[in-house]
């Protein structure tokens, strides 16, 4: 595996009536490819401005991002976003398939290769039956599956999830990390997942990125050695995830409190 995602001395200062607030100060880590990686840090810390300057929505104050090698100066073609507003991200005069279409219409496909993969991803996420349906008839968490299906069909290199799952309720976030999970383990997906919840960073990621108060930094890169097979029911209350929630739980209270400094990469708490 090689880097497929490098972030570099990443900082964000936002300027503006009188003040000056430095957001992200100097972040560091790189995703390889065909690797899911969770962010997750003190509420307020500047994950969400840091998953847009990685994906080339905001101009960075310093610092780079590159995919692939190359200097990410704008959305990137082979970047897709999953936002947690799913409500916003979907057009609700236009139909299910529509939404996930619309995408396509910028890539150079013949009109069966788009609808092939519309159908396609809308398949994947358990919706292949709602194209013509309209977002609005559609309950929270199917709309959320929708964007994932946009996203999917868009075929990207990363995928960008921010917080996705943050407004639905406990029994459709369970069904959807399960899905992000199936999602990336059949495609060989690389997924960078941004989430205030630290179960959730535990459940989902191969590796967890735990970032430090604002100014953001890298506190520490936690190698996630659960086994690949994970579900809700045996996953959450294994020995071991309990421990690396804690230790997680632990590193995100010593950022609040301000103690304490970057920890060295990998250096994930021995089994109790």
């Amino acid at each position: 595996m090689h880097a497929l995602l490098d972030v570099r001395g990443l900082r964000k200062v936002y300027e503006g009536s009188g003040r000056r607030v430095e957001a992200v100060r100097d972040l560091t880590f790189t995703v390889d490819t065909g690797e899911l990686v969770c962010l997750v840090g003190p509420s307020g810390c500047g994950k969400t401005t840091l998953l847009k300057c990685v994906g080339g929505l905001l101009a960075p104050t310093g610092g780079e991002v590159l995919l692939g090698g190359d200097r990410v100066a704008g959305p990137p073609p082979g970047m897709a976003f999953v936002f947690q507003e799913y409500g916003r991200s979907l057009f609700p005069w236009m139909r299910v398939g529509e939404n996930v279409e619309l995408p396509l219409k910028q890539k150079r496909l013949s009109t069966a290769r788009r609808r092939e993969l519309v159908a396609d991803s809308l398949a994947s996420v358990g919706l292949a039956d709602a194209a013509g349906a309209y977002p609005w008839q559609l309950s929270g968490g199917m709309q959320q599956r929708v964007a994932i299906a946009r996203a999917l069909a868009y075929e990207p290199e990363v995928l960008l999830m921010d917080e996705p799952f943050a407004a639905v309720d406990a029994q459709t976030r369970a069904d959807l990390e399960d899905l992000v999970r199936r999602l990336w383990r059949e495609r060989g997906m690389t997924i960078l997942f941004v989430t205030h919840d630290i179960d959730e960073a535990v459940y989902l990621g191969e590796r967890v990125l735990v970032l430090s108060a604002s100014p953001t930094v890298v506190r520490e890169q936690l190698e996630v050695d659960l086994p690949s097979d994970r579900d809700q029911l045996h996953t959450r209350v294994a020995p071991r995830f309990a421990e690396l929630r804690t230790h997680v739980y632990e590193q995100i209270q010593a950022a609040k409190r301000g103690t304490g400094g970057p920890v060295k990469e990998s250096d994930t708490p021995p089994p109790r």
